[in-house]
């Protein structure tokens, strides 16, 4: 995924499925400087990680 998409995604109102490595995850925070978004996934919420932009999959 590019950082513009990523934005995009945290911004709607509407959810959008995004996964990272086969796991499905929220998106809390882009980072345009460091191309990361902090993420956390739907099973776990307590458990963030700032992960590259590249690495997170829509749909």
């Amino acid at each position: 995924m590019n950082i513009g998409r990523a934005k995009e995604i945290l911004m709607s109102a509407d959810p959008i499925k995004v996964s990272y490595e086969g796991e499905s995850v929220i998106i809390q925070h882009v980072d345009e400087r460091t191309r990361t978004a902090r993420k956390y996934s739907r099973a776990e919420p307590e458990k963030e990680l700032d992960v590259s932009v590249l690495n997170l999959i829509e749909g």
